[in-house]
């Protein structure tokens, strides 16, 4: 079953928009390259690349997760991802683990996950457009990280077990969060561990927000109060949970660059940023650990 809808994504790359991009991506050539992981993800190649390599990453727009450096070329992206990723990581232990990362984007957090040593990192996203970009660093990193065009309804059709998977910013995108956590959790060896990040709202009912639009997004469905997210998780049968912090997003983290088209977190906000366009409750994202 899994490799039939992956035949079926694969066919994806055959759209016009996308088309083009894979074949100028298909003619680079990167014999030679240097790579330095942390907040910026910093390459170094043949200068003489540089046209191309420019040519190709603004083919790639919008950039949402990173930034990334290659040589002078700043991909300055709309989130600046390694505050996410400086807020889970000391709580991490990926040596030797098997690693899923669900709605991956174009693997900035798998590539910072090999400062880890974990034994394997997949990638499983559907957007043939962050498979790109994903293909396209990785032309540098070289590394053995694997992208499925695949969701995270697709876990359960899967035989493989994994011992982390990381699910960050997907849960308030998905209409039946309760069934989407016992889906993580089937994807678990014994004793592995969810890495969640999710919207919340603040509150001590158990209740969720279920928006029409929020931040002008219309795949909101529900936000809950961090009660009500414990309900859903206890109802997925999850052992235990561990929490390891909240953070409002701000325009220091999110925010419009060169790199993406279109709105972001200034357009989505009011004037004071003390609740989003519609009147709602502004971002707030809760990071957790579920252990299985």
């Amino acid at each position: 079953m899994i490799n039939k809808i992956l035949k079926e994504r694969l066919k994806w790359f055959e759209w016009k928009n996308i088309k083009p991009i894979k074949e100028e991506l298909n003619t680079l050539t990167v014999n030679k390259a240097s790579y330095k992981l942390g907040d910026v993800i910093e390459i170094n190649t043949n200068p003489s690349l540089m046209p191309q390599i420019e040519k190709i990453a603004k083919m790639l727009k919008p950039w949402r997760k990173g930034p990334f450096k290659i040589n002078d070329l700043f991909i300055n992206t709309e989130w600046k991802s390694y505050i996410k990723w400086n807020i889970v990581k000391p709580h991490l232990s990926l040596k030797e683990k098997e690693i899923l990362d669900v709605g991956g984007n174009n693997g900035y957090y798998a590539f910072r996950m090999l400062e880890m040593n974990p034994k394997s990192v997949e990638i499983w996203d559907p957007s043939a457009l962050f498979n790109l970009q994903f293909k396209f660093i990785n032309k540098f990193i070289k590394s053995n990280i694997e992208y499925k065009l695949l969701g995270v309804e697709h876990i359960p059709m899967s035989d493989k077990k994994f011992d982390v998977i990381f699910c960050l910013g997907v849960l308030y995108h998905r209409p039946d969060p309760v069934t989407m956590l016992k889906e993580l959790k089937q994807g678990l060896k014994e004793k592995g561990e969810v890495i969640l990040d999710t919207l919340i709202i603040e509150g001590e009912n158990e209740i969720a927000l279920s928006p029409i639009r929020y931040q002008k997004m219309k795949n909101i469905y529900f936000i809950p109060t961090l009660k009500a997210l414990y309900n859903w998780i206890e109802k997925a049968k999850f052992k235990e949970v561990e929490f390891l912090g909240k953070r409002y997003t701000k325009t220091d983290e999110q925010r419009k660059t060169d790199w993406i088209d279109g709105e972001s977190l200034d357009s989505f906000l009011n004037k004071d940023q003390t609740k989003t366009i519609e009147g709602y409750p502004p971002p707030l994202r809760v990071y957790l650990k579920l252990k299985n």
